[in-house]
């Protein structure tokens, strides 16, 4: 009866393994991520209101009283303003990826995933993935809005690419922020919270909506070597959108925006994915 048993007991589901077992485990909890964006189709809305309200009242309201380049011209701040709006719009996804998974974690849906035979990092990896897919939808909308309002660019398509390319590669670095943040509290609510306290202080300490050589010495110094602000600088030198008259501040990042946005996006990638998969381990072990 004893060996009857062990021959017919049923071997315990076991992964795969290995790298494709681990990208095939986040591509399908990045499909169940986007299924569920579909069916709330209120999230993605409401992703989108906020940044285009940006635009709107950047635009038309401090248009024209902000000096640019020696310029306060409504159409050279228009094009400075863009980077910055773009650049704000991805990282403030990071509040969403939090409450996302902090929302999974309060619902025990992150228990059901570790009980499956899946890699370990792919529940967040799949989930970032998802928002880096929101994030682009949300561009091209911000996009075809801030064309609406005058914005234009002045190189090559190649340029353009680049720069939004960029700016996915920071938001994607920076959902890896709001997938620890989520990780870390209890609540949805208090991942929201989290998620946005910081980033106010990140992107206005910046050269996103006014010119950095503008601002108090130490200001300045942390504008210029703001990882956000690199950022922004890549893409106003990729679009063409740097004002005549501009002065480029003389910090490395700046003399280099397009090389130093890649190097500090990937090295937050690097921290914060290690430090999320971590965290995402002891919280479920």
């Amino acid at each position: 009866m004893s060996a009857l048993t062990e021959s017919t007991a049923a071997p315990a589901p076991r992964s795969g393994g290995g790298i494709g077992q681990s990208v095939r485990d986040s591509l399908v909890i990045a499909r169940r991520n986007l299924i569920r964006m579909t069916r709330i189709p209120e999230m993605v809305l409401f992703g989108l209101i906020q940044p285009v309200m940006f635009v709107v009242l950047f635009t038309y309201v401090f248009g024209g009283s902000i000096k640019v380049g020696g310029s306060t011209s409504p159409q050279a701040y228009r094009e400075f303003l863009m980077a910055g709006i773009f650049a704000q719009t991805v990282t403030f996804a990071t509040a969403g990826a939090g409450a996302g998974i902090a929302d999974d974690m309060h619902k025990g849906l992150i228990d059901r995933f570790r009980s499956l035979p899946m890699a370990r990092g792919a529940v967040l990896t799949g989930r970032t993935l998802a928002d880096l897919v929101q994030t682009a939808l949300t561009l091209v909308v911000l996009a075809g809005v801030a064309l609406i309002v005058g914005w234009r660019v002045h190189e090559n398509i190649a340029k353009v690419l680049l720069g939004f390319v960029l700016l996915l590669f920071l938001g994607y670095a920076f959902s890896w922020i709001g997938a620890l943040i989520g990780l870390t509290v209890r609540t949805p609510e208090a991942a929201t919270s989290g998620g946005l306290i910081w980033l106010f202080p990140l992107t206005f300490i910046s050269n996103a909506f006014v010119d950095a050589n503008q601002m108090p010495t130490f200001l300045r110094h942390i504008a210029e070597w703001n990882p956000f602000s690199a950022t922004v600088q890549a893409c106003r030198v990729l679009f063409g959108n740097l004002p005549e008259g501009f002065v480029t501040p003389d910090a490395w990042p700046m003399q280099h925006p397009i090389i130093a946005s890649a190097l500090w996006s990937l090295l937050i990638l690097v921290v914060f994915r290690t430090l999320a998969v971590r965290k995402y381990r002891s919280a479920t072990a």
